[in-house]
């Protein structure tokens, strides 16, 4: 066991351009790593692009960014099958599983067909820390808004549901997102959700709201609650976490 209780960090953000890389880990990824505990070897994170198809050039920009953070970095890819002979073994194994964005509603479906749901379940009871961006953040909620299903936001509400709040996602950039998550929780089709701007994370341990933490100074997350038939938002001032350099 490496996180001392389930843990999640659901994120907005995580990754920059690097120095001499395309891309480099930001302090989200590396915070996910602190929440880890992990101490006196070099940190093992599990990569899973699933949600933008197992994309290989965006794998091997993920583990040269490992390369430089001095992370242990696995792949699971579940295209065209698993690349993993022992998938549940190699999770359990992990301090860090990082889900990257991309479509939720696809990623979901094939998490289902492969046991995924029940095998990150499992991790997350032992400890160790699920974490991700965007569609790797609403995995782990009830649901939230998506465009998973062409350019027009639309409600997902069958995510994983480790977690029992909707949950929403580049709320600042996406100026779509925050309307409809107003009227989701409003009409009752997502309960109370909690969400990010970009560069935002929040921080859980078992279902419990922690701390919000951010990668970039200015950034705010957010709890919207049903009032009556309508939605009320509160803002949450994040914590800046220490710059990473790449």
């Amino acid at each position: 066991m490496t996180a001392s209780e389930p843990t999640i960090l659901a994120t907005s953000g995580g990754h920059r351009v690097g120095d001499r890389t395309m891309v480099a880990f930001d302090a989200l990824v590396h915070h996910a790593v602190d929440l880890s505990g992990v101490d006196g070897r070099r940190p093992r994170v599990m990569y899973v692009g699933t949600a933008i198809g197992d994309a290989e050039h965006f794998t091997a920009r993920m583990s040269e960014a490992a390369r430089v953070a001095g992370f242990d970095l696995t792949p699971l890819h579940l295209f065209p099958m698993p690349n993993l002979e022992d998938v549940e073994g190699a999770v359990l194994d992990q301090d860090v599983v990082w889900v990257m964005g991309g479509s939720v509603a696809n990623l979901l479906a094939v998490w289902r067909v492969h046991g995924l749901d029940a095998i990150f379940r499992r991790a997350w009871e032992t400890g160790v820390v699920l974490s991700g961006v965007s569609a790797g953040s609403i995995c782990w909620f009830q649901g939230g808004a998506t465009d998973s299903f062409g350019p027009e936001l639309r409600p997902l509400t069958d995510a994983l549901g480790f977690l029992p709040y909707g949950n929403g996602v580049h709320y600042d950039s996406d100026k779509g997102r925050r309307p409809l998550v107003h009227q989701l929780v409003a009409d009752g089709t997502l309960p109370t959700t909690h969400c990010t701007d970009d560069g935002v994370g929040l921080v859980y341990r078992g279902t419990e709201l922690i701390e919000a933490v951010a990668e970039v100074a200015g950034k705010g997350a957010y709890l919207v609650a049903r009032d009556g038939d309508s939605a009320v938002e509160e803002r949450m001032e994040p914590r800046l976490l220490p710059r990473q350099r790449s």
